[in-house]
Order: C-alpha cells, then sequence, then structure tokens
C-alpha cells in the first residue's frame, strides 16, 4: 500500500492505535478523537514527510494532509483497524449541530451494523410464519423449531448485540457492553419474574406496580424481561461507557485492564437492574402504546403521511428515528403499525423507474434502471432513488404521490406487522396475523403496493417530463469534460466564488491555509451565503458534509472553496447544494448555498480560503481589490 508506512507512523505518534476513539477525515485532513492528547507527539508530526501541519481544534487532533487524505485515511483505517465510519466518543459536549442530528446519528450508528442480520433474521421470521399459516409446517415439528431459533436468536439476545454496537458508538470498549447485555438477559434472573409469592410489591395500585422477588444490598429490584428490548440497554451502555472512560483515568495503569471494567459491571449492571431497566422499560411500554394510539386515531392519515414521507425521511436519515420504535413495538405491544405503511413505497418507486425505463432516450439511464428497479421491488430503494428519480426530479415526486396513497390505503385497511422483516416483497410475511394468519389486511397490503406502482407508472410516464430533460440523469460527458484532461495548462482567471472582502490568505487563523501548505490562492470574508463557480469545469471533490469543494477547471486549474474553519464538524448543518461529485458546472453557476449567522452563532469563523491546489504548476497574482464580488476576478494563473 502507498501510504502504508506514512499511516504506522501517523498511529504511532498520536499515541497508538490504544489512544484513539475514532478517526474521520475531510477534505485535507485526518480528525482524530483521542482519549489524552498528551499522547501524541506533535512536533514529530509536525516535521514528518506527508504531513503539512498539525492542529488542535474542537475536541479534534487534526492531521493536515492534503488532497490526497482519503488515500492516506484509508492505510490509517487498515493500519489501525479502525471503523470507516464516523464514530462518536459520547462527549456531547464537543458535538456541533442539532439535537435531531446528533440523535440521527446515534441511532444510525447503534443498528447500521446489525441491519443486515436484523432484516435477514425478520425474514427469516416471516417465511416461518408463512410455513405454518400455509400448512407446510406445524410448530411442533422439529424444522419450525429449529428455523425459529435461526430467526428469533437474533431477537432474543438482542440486548447482547445492541451492547457491542451501543457501547462502540459511545466510546467504550464493546465487549463490555455485550456483558452488560448478557447480565440482562441472564436466564436465571428472568425465571425468577413469577416463581413464587414475592416479598413485597412497590407502587402498587398504580400502573407501574411492581412485585419485588430479590433485593441487592437490601435494595429492591424490579425485574423485567428484556429479552427483545432496546432501549435500557442503549442508556445503560451510555452509562456505562462515560464510568469506564472515568476509571480509565483515575485507576493507575498496573491494575487498569482487569480493574476498569470490572468496577464498571460492578456499578453499572446492578444500577441498570434497579433503576435504568424498570424506568426505560416503562418508557418503552410508554412509546409503543403511544404511537399505536396515534395510528389509531387516524390509520389513513397516519399512512399517507408515512407513506407519502418515508423517501424524504431516507433521504435525511431521520428514518432511524422511527426504526427504534418499531422494533420497541415488536417487543412491547406484539405489533408495528409504522413499518406496515411504508410498504407500498418502494413498489411506487418501481413504478416510476418502469416508465423511466420505457421512454428514456439515454443510453446510461436505460443501462441503469433495470437493476434499480429489481432492487426496489425487494425493497432496497437507494439506486433508484439517488441514482435516477431524484435527479429527474418529476419521478421522485410522483413516487411520494403514489406513497402517500398506498400508505392511506394501507391504513384503512388496517395491516400490520408481527415480525420484523426485510422491505419490498419480503415484507409481505411479516402481515400474517399470529391467530388468524392470512386475512384481509394481507389482502389489502398488496392492492396497495400494486396501487402505488400503476399509479407511479401511469404518473410517470405521461407527465414525468423524462425527455424534456436533456440531461436525463447524468449528461454524456461533453467535448470539453473529455478533452481537458490532455490539454496543456493555460492562462487562467479565476472569478470570486463569494461577494465579500478579501484577505491574505497568511492572516487565515489555521496554520494548514495560512502557510500554503494547501494551496495558494486568497481568502475572503463572505457578506452573502452563496458560492458560485468561479470557473467552467468539472466537480473533482466535494465533502458529504458540503463545506467544502473541489473544482477542477477545463485549462487544469485545480481549485478548492472551503467554506469557514473547522466548518466540517457542523457535519453539513447549514450547508445545502444539488451538486454532485463529477458534474459540470458553469462559470458563474451556484454551486452551493450556507447559513453564514447561523455558522457564526455556531461559534466558527466563517472566513472562506479560495486556493489553487495545483500551484506548484503556475504563476499566481492576486486581486489588489479590497472588496469583491463573483463578477470579479480573483485570481490570475499563468503556466510556468
Amino acid at each position: 500500500m502507498k501510504y502504508e508506512q506514512l499511516a504506522k507512523d501517523i498511529i504511532e505518534n498520536v499515541g497508538g492505535k490504544e489512544n484513539v476513539n475514532s478517526v474521520v477525515h475531510c477534505i485535507t485532513r485526518l480528525r482524530f478523537k483521542l482519549k489524552d492528547e498528551s499522547q501524541a507527539n506533535t512536533e514529530v508530526l509536525n516535521n514528518m514527510d506527508g504531513v503539512v501541519t498539525v492542529r488542535q481544534s474542537g475536541g479534534q487532533y487534526q492531521v493536515v494532509i492534503g488532497n490526497h487524505v482519503a488515500d492516506v485515511y484509508k492505510a490509517v483505517v487498515a493500519e489501525g483497524g479502525f471503523q470507516t465510519q464516523k464514530e462518536d466518543d459520547g462527549n456531547d459536549e464537543e458535538e456541533k449541530g442539532s439535537l435531531l442530528n446528533r440523535f440521527i446519528d446515534l441511532i444510525a450508528g447503534i443498528f447500521t451494523p446489525i441491519l443486515s442480520v436484523l432484516v435477514a433474521s425478520g425474514v427469516l421470521k416471516g417465511l416461518n410464519a408463512l410455513f405454518t399459516a400455509t400448512g407446510l409446517l406445524k410448530e411442533e415439528s422439529g424444522t419450525y423449531q429449529i428455523l425459529n431459533a435461526i430467526g428469533d436468536g437474533l431477537f432474543y439476545f438482542l440486548p447482547i448485540i445492541l451492547g457491542y454496537t451501543a457501547m462502540k458508538k459511545f466510546g467504550g470498549t464493546p465487549f463490555l457492553g455485550m456483558v452488560i447485555g448478557m447480565a440482562l438477559v441472564y436466564p436465571d434472573l428472568e425465571n425468577l419474574q413469577g416463581s413464587g409469592d414475592p416479598l413485597y410489591t412497590l407502587f402498587a395500585g398504580t400502573m407501574i406496580e411492581s412485585p419485588v422477588y430479590i433485593e441487592f444490598l437490601g435494595i429492591p429490584v424490579i425485574l423485567m424481561s428484556y429479552s427483545m428490548s432496546v432501549i435500557p440497554i442503549i442508556i445503560s451502555t451510555f452509562f456505562a461507557a462515560k464510568l469506564e472512560n472515568f476509571f480509565t483515568k483515575i485507576i493507575p495503569a498496573v491494575v487498569r485492564m482487569f480493574l476498569v471494567p470490572m468496577l464498571t459491571m460492578v456499578i453499572i449492571i446492578p444500577l441498570t437492574f434497579m433503576i435504568i431497566g424498570p424506568i426505560a422499560t416503562w418508557l418503552s411500554q410508554l412509546i409503543g402504546d403511544g404511537s399505536v394510539g396515534l395510528y389509531e386515531l387516524s390509520p389513513i392519515i397516519a399512512g399517507a403521511l408515512l407513506g407519502g414521507f418515508w423517501l424524504v425521511l431516507v433521504m435525511f436519515g431521520l428514518h432511524w428515528g422511527l426504526v427504534p420504535i418499531a422494533i420497541n413495538n415488536f417487543s412491547t405491544v406484539g405489533q408495528d403499525p409504522i413499518l406496515a405503511l411504508i410498504f407500498a413505497h418502494s413498489f411506487a418507486l418501481a413504478g416510476a423507474l418502469l416508465a423511466v425505463l420505457l421512454i428514456t432516450k439515454n443510453q446510461n439511464t436505460k443501462t441503469l434502471t433495470p437493476p434499480a428497479i429489481v432492487s426496489a421491488i425487494f425493497g432496497v430503494t437507494e439506486p433508484g432513488m439517488y441514482g435516477i428519480a431524484l435527479p429527474l426530479k418529476k419521478p421522485f415526486i410522483f413516487t411520494v404521490i403514489s406513497s402517500a396513497i398506498g400508505g392511506a390505503l394501507i391504513g384503512a385497511f388496517g395491516t400490520r406487522g408481527y415480525e420484523m422483516a426485510g422491505l419490498g416483497l419480503f415484507q409481505i410475511p411479516s402481515f400474517i396475523h399470529p391467530e388468524n394468519g392470512f386475512d384481509f389486511a394481507i389482502i389489502g397490503a398488496i392492492i396497495a403496493a400494486v396501487v402505488a406502482l400503476i399509479l407511479a407508472f401511469v404518473l410517470t410516464y405521461f407527465f414525468g417530463g423524462v425527455n424534456q430533460n436533456t440531461n436525463d440523469t447524468q449528461e454524456e460527458p461533453s467535448e470539453s469534460t473529455s478533452n481537458h484532461e490532455t490539454n496543456s495548462l493555460t492562462q487562467e482567471q479565476i472569478a470570486s466564488p463569494l461577494k465579500g472582502k478579501v484577505v491574505n490568505l497568511s492572516d487565515v487563523e489555521d496554520t494548514a491555509f495560512a502557510t500554503g501548505a494547501l494551496g495558494k490562492g486568497a481568502a475572503i470574508e463572505p457578506t452573502e451565503g452563496v458560492v458560485h463557480s468561479p470557473v467552467t469545469g468539472t466537480v473533482t471533490a466535494l465533502f458529504p458534509t458540503k463545506h467544502a469543494i473541489g473544482l477542477t477547471s477545463d485549462n487544469g486549474a485545480e481549485i478548492l472553496i472551503h467554506i469557514g474553519l473547522d466548518t466540517v464538524q457542523l457535519e453539513g448543518e447549514h450547508f445545502s447544494t444539488d451538486l454532485n461529485q463529477g458534474d459540470r458546472v458553469e462559470k458563474g453557476q451556484l454551486l452551493l448555498s450556507f447559513d453564514k449567522d447561523g455558522i457564526e452563532k455556531d461559534g466558527y469563523i466563517i472566513t472562506t480560503p479560495v486556493v489553487i491546489s495545483n500551484h506548484d504548476n503556475y504563476e499566481l497574482s492576486i486581486t489588489d481589490q479590497p472588496d469583491v464580488t463573483t463578477q470579479d476576478v480573483l485570481l490570475e494563473v499563468t503556466p510556468k
């Protein structure tokens, strides 16, 4: 690997892999969250070949690499065995962004690692229910019992699995989280419930009346059934990670290896049984009853809203806020309406994609669409949504409308899920009632899916305007796009991408930019929250947080526009763009917009460096105007 030695040296000088809570990268730098920043050898890193500089800011230890940071990041992840997804060490005070964004990030981080096996287990449970409903299997048969164990195992021991993923998300030791989960489903404790007369009863006469069968150090323990539970283990591991981190700091290294986990377990596990578990369980039951009750108020409206907006929620990652509620519903009330109401959305998308396939004249779209249709039918909507429907706009709108109508029909038919399952066709077995078997609710769900598919097809076919969009899903590479890579560099004027005051790059409060290590150019104090393309060319880099964009002009200049300093930590909040990496842009075209006041209110400097990354190839001149608009020349580059 090209950067293997550099990765080894970086890991060694940030204090070793054991000192790293997490590592991510932005457009120019590696961003470590270290357990102890004093263990890092900043002086060595600053003088290391391949490292531009080091910055410590916002609770992050930032190793500035430059344009090839993505390759170095891959080498660091491979060498250190780190996870490639963004991790959270649980230090909320260091995190930026809205509470909603942090909540979604938390839920996604906990459930994403197990999503595939969670769905697979649900599909098996659904198929087993299908086999018994049709008489192919009897519940007494060994085949049924083994299939049930395969499908039900994950759900029964879910606290153990979530103990691992949640503890990892909170920055603690994952196996310690698993032990907490194991204690929660320990058979001997579960079997004590209802075994003989209780010692006494707490909260008698209330909705949380609880018999007490055992005590811990004289303190009553309210036993609950934690198999298939979600909320208790997540709350427990949150506090466990905090406690483990505290003990790690104060306990001498010579006994830390066994004393830290022992003390953490002996405190957190009893607290979970006595306080966290019961409160979380009551909360879980309240949420489950509340969501089902809301559905019962108006299942048609609930279906229309949830079915229609599901794909929009998926786009922004907000669906993760509903998935745990659905899982909680299965464990507390034995059924869930939430996931049932979104059943039609993938079929609506398939209908819209089928219409696109039949009427598009773009060969690239014709190639992409068939596999996207198949994926949608089986519940995987991302390829069709992001690759085809969204770029064409109207097919996506018609998908949302059709999905809303399908959701309303599902609500009207009273369809509910009784098992966690996959989406698309794989979701159908989950609608089988455990006592009634096949009923009209299943037929109603199928009718709703067919209606959504046909409606989306008709709307897209006649009103989708697919061939009116000259780009279709993507333009075929233009002559200038395909040829500019082979052209020699030429003199070029780079317009200002923003309106504002021109600032010397050396005055920027970021060493990597101020020293010119990331490129030569200037900075702008923007007066408006819009960024326009300074050249005609291609988007060659667009970080998911949208705080920075890289362009390559048709004449070969590589330009980096970095809105604000350390704004990667906003995780996309205050930024918006419709562009994708690889898109063609014209000079003066709107690239992205940002909430200038919101960024500054969150405590970030809005100064925006605009640099030429391949400056070694040019002689560079900078405007002497104190203020610029997007019509003015900011930089002029002349090949050496």
